[in-house]
């Protein structure tokens, strides 16, 4: 079994998950803008990806940039994984690879710290990519625990490139958003991610205060 073969009933049963649909995560977000690098890019990459149409273009020409700017803005700080491998326990089932994975550490060889499970929707379904969202939540939850990673939640998010919807799991509660975000809205998505990282900050590490990633930010824009 892998990831993409659970069903929402199994997560449940199988993992004593309680889920909550129409949850607002995100009540009072701000707007982070992102690099002006990465609105050129965007402009450029998001009408040939939807021309392409595509999960590999869309996964390329989107959301591999707003990746790579995430870490940019957070001093390169955070890690993100894309295809790789991350089977943590198979005799659960929780096993196979993930799109996209976030990690709390700079270090790009291996994951150590994972936050957030990204899932490329099929076929333009944001529904479709939930149950395997989840799964992959799981795993990345199981993975902390084990390696006494003091992460406070673990996020997911299912995305076409275009649309975004977001999923967060805290203990044996998983909240799923009711509605979704929009590509066309780049500050507001900016933020929700900006806002995750924050969020699932490890206990007990230290991190660079607004102002010292103010002052990176600006001497990387200048780059």
């Amino acid at each position: 079994m892998s990831y993409g073969e659970f069903t929402l009933s199994q997560l449940e049963s199988e993992f004593g998950l309680l889920l909550r649909e129409r949850v607002e995560i995100f009540p009072d977000i701000k707007p982070i803008t992102p690099s002006p690098l990465l609105r050129e890019i965007l402009e450029e990459n998001i009408p040939l990806a939807l021309e392409i149409d595509t999960e590999k273009a869309r996964s390329e020409l989107i959301i591999a940039p707003i990746m790579v700017d995430l870490r940019k803005h957070f001093n390169r700080q955070i890690s993100f994984f894309s295809g790789i491998d991350f089977s943590v326990d198979k005799s659960k089932g929780l096993a196979g690879r993930c799109d996209f994975l976030i990690s709390y550490s700079p270090k790009q060889l291996e994951v150590t710290a994972p936050v957030v499970a990204l899932v490329e929707a099929k076929n333009d379904n944001i529904k479709s990519g939930i149950a395997q969202c989840i799964a992959e939540m799981v795993a990345a939850q199981v993975f902390n625990e084990r390696r006494e990673n003091q992460i406070p939640c673990i996020y997911g998010a299912i995305t076409t490139g275009s649309n975004w919807k977001f999923l967060r799991l805290v203990e044996k509660r998983v909240d799923i958003e009711a509605g979704e975000h929009f590509i066309g809205d780049l500050d507001e998505l900016f933020g929700i991610l900006s806002d995750i990282i924050e969020t699932t900050h490890p206990r007990g590490k230290k991190w660079p205060t607004a102002v010292e990633r103010a002052d990176q930010t600006r001497r990387n824009n200048s780059e």
